[in-house]
């Protein structure tokens, strides 16, 4: 099995291409009557006119959707990266191609495999999406669900996710398409959708807990990233998150973003002593973004573990949350030894290089007897990782630091997803960050005070502990994923005999 990532991407295109040539023999076979060795060479012959015309189509889409929708990369990759302005475009241009290959490969094999129907497209690109998540170590943005966040269609996440809302809004936009061309038929289908996206709306499946609300102050500090991790900033930066904290202490619980401290927890032990003693004395939890060094694992393996961590401290508190996802170029430098030359200033900066992935199944942290699951910054991208740091908790936290992409639409994208964990999992979330969105988010996934952008401010709420659990959070992604692949099934089944090779509409 690979293990590089060379190794997996030829892994992965080799695989695909043996899986594309074997469905085309097959339905050869089907058109032809049979196998015959003539059918294996008519494959062959089909796969230069499929591949290019079939993916040219698909990618065109996949390559605008990522170059507009993920162009708020230019801003970390040229502004803080060093990288000039052409290369810096160059890189999303490639980025964008490689990941219009997944609708590249999409659009080729509905319109090579399935009948032209809203209930094979949808299903499709559900899974295109879920893939999205874990092939080359994932990406998981720009989800057709996330448009319909706090509107109506967004009622089917606590049933089954945000890959349901895709899927929804996928088969009404198919069905409208098929409207437009007289097929009424679909006017029945998508009125049963919107109602019941209604309908969920009325169904309960979480309650508050009688415990008294927290009060919570979270610190947006509005540090500049390019100073965040200077040396000679760093004790500026632990200054005016101080300072913004000294009227806060007495509150139940305050929260610094990721990485506030720009230092390991070994080399200020007696700032976080002083931190914890504090907030004890003040009745306070107090949780802070930090990387973490830790040192009796590091020695066990012989190389230094770092990790980009949530700690908590403080009265009746405590805990340590190790992020498990890592951002490409942003948490580690995937072949970094070929790429110097084109990201000089992320070789040397430990926010962008050489952190270590935390273990699963880690336990949420406690914070005065409640239990707070964490998810530190891109990990709300991923929905199933926080469906399990939620389960068994009281409420949500993120924190992030995503003044790598001031003035963009990178925040509010972030936003967005942060709103639909929410609301899959029925639990508050409050998201501490740097320079913003700074907000405190209801089980619905409603915003209910949100911070102003790129200023220093400490954002004050009640966070109220929930029980109970959503039909998403006991069944995670399997419905929707196993009811996409039964629909492709029989779309295969019942697909017609005689395929149109000739890419023309079928219609």
């Amino acid at each position: 099995m690979p293990k590089t990532l060379p190794q997996r991407i030829v892994f992965t295109i080799v695989m695909a291409t043996i899986m594309v040539y074997g469905m085309i023999v097959y339905n050869v076979a089907l058109n032809t009557g049979g196998v015959t060795n003539a059918t294996f060479g008519m494959a062959l012959h089909e796969m230069p006119i499929m591949v290019p015309v079939a993916f040219v189509l698909g990618w065109a889409y996949g390559f605008g959707l990522w170059f507009v929708g993920a162009f708020w990369l230019f801003t970390s990759i040229h502004t803080y990266g060093d990288t000039n302005a052409f290369l810096s475009i160059l890189m999303i241009a490639f980025m964008a191609a490689a990941m219009g290959l997944f609708t590249a490969f999409q659009t080729w094999l509905y319109r090579r495999f399935f009948p032209e129907t809203p209930l094979t497209f949808a299903p499709l690109w559900v899974l295109f999406e879920w893939a999205k998540t874990w092939v080359f170590t994932g990406f998981p943005w720009l989800f057709a669900g996330y448009a319909f966040t706090e509107r109506l269609l967004d009622g089917y996440a606590p049933l089954f996710g945000i890959y349901a809302v895709s899927f929804v809004v996928i088969v009404l936009a198919c069905a409208l398409v098929e409207i437009l061309n007289r097929r009424w038929f679909w006017a029945i289908p998508s009125a049963l959708l919107i109602a019941g996206a209604w309908g969920a709306g009325f169904i309960q499946f979480v309650q508050p807990k009688a415990a008294k609300p927290l009060s919570v102050s979270l610190i947006q500090g509005n540090i500049p990233q390019d100073l965040k991790w200077l040396t000679e900033y760093q004790i500026k930066t632990l200054e005016i998150y101080a300072t913004l904290t000294r009227a806060e202490w007495g509150r139940d619980l305050i929260v610094w973003p990721e990485s506030s401290i720009p230092l390991f927890q070994t080399d200020i032990p007696d700032f976080l002593k002083a931190m914890d003693i504090q907030a004890k004395k003040a009745d306070s939890a107090w949780v802070t973004g930090i990387p973490y060094w830790d040192l009796p694992k590091s020695q066990q393996v012989g190389e230094p573990l770092y990790y980009n961590s949530i700690m908590a401290s403080g009265s009746d508190s405590h805990g340590l949350y190790k992020k498990q996802r890592l951002v490409p170029f942003g948490e580690y430098i995937p072949l970094s030894g070929m790429l110097k030359w084109v990201l000089p200033a992320m070789q040397n900066d430990i926010s962008m290089s050489g952190f270590s992935r935390g273990e699963a199944n880690q336990e949420p942290l406690t914070i005065k007897g409640h239990a707070l699951a964490a998810a530190i910054c891109y990990e709300v991208a991923y929905p199933n990782l926080t469906r399990r740091n939620a389960m068994n908790s009281d409420f949500l936290i993120t924190v992030s630091n995503d003044a790598w992409f001031t003035g963009t639409a990178g925040p509010w994208q972030h936003l967005q997803m942060v709103q639909m964990r929410a609301k899959e999992n029925g639990r508050w979330f409050i998201r501490a960050t740097n320079t913003g969105v700074t907000a405190f988010i209801d089980h619905n996934g409603h915003i209910v005070k949100q911070a102003p952008l790129d200023e220093e401010f400490v954002l004050r709420g009640d966070l109220p502990a929930m029980q109970g659990q959503t039909l998403y959070n006991r069944l995670s992604d399997y419905p929707i994923l196993i009811f996409s692949l039964l629909l492709l099934v029989m779309g295969w089944i019942y697909r017609p005999r005689k395929v149109d090779v000739s890419f023309k509409s079928r219609r």
